[in-house]
């Protein structure tokens, strides 16, 4: 049987970090995202793709296991959010390829699908279910 990223929902995601305090909640999203959009209280910004090559960072995981206990890796859980959940899940992979195993994505990330409007924010992620956040 082979790992696979867990999903929460926004609610679960918070709920399970605050019953986790270890837990590391890590946004992937682009810096001018996590600055100018919002993100969760608490969160940490670890680009997964940003400005200006729009590349995946070579130095995503090592930087994730920075965060987790100084680079010792494996002890904390791993809760990643973007915009609507697809960044994240791509990042929550290559975590566990790199043998980091207890990693979350929250599904609907922090902004939601796109409504008939083409907003978001109005049909789902953490915003939307009134989480605590924060922006710049």
């Amino acid at each position: 049987m082979s790992e696979t990223v867990k999903t929460l929902s926004p609610k679960e995601a918070h709920k399970f970090l605050q019953d986790h305090p270890n837990a590391l909640l890590v946004d992937v999203r682009s810096h001018m995202e996590f600055l100018f959009v919002g993100h969760p209280a608490g969160a940490i910004h670890i680009p997964w793709i940003d400005e200006p090559d729009w590349k995946v960072n070579p130095h995503f995981v090592t930087l994730v296991r920075q965060a987790m206990l100084g680079g010792a890796g494996g002890a904390a859980p791993v809760v990643l959010i973007c915009r609507s959940g697809v960044r994240s899940l791509e990042a929550g992979k290559l975590l566990l390829e790199a043998g980091i195993s207890d990693v979350y994505n929250v599904a609907e990330g922090f902004e939601g699908q796109l409504d008939d409007k083409h907003h978001r924010s109005a049909l789902g992620g953490w915003r939307f279910h009134g989480l605590p956040w924060e922006q710049c």
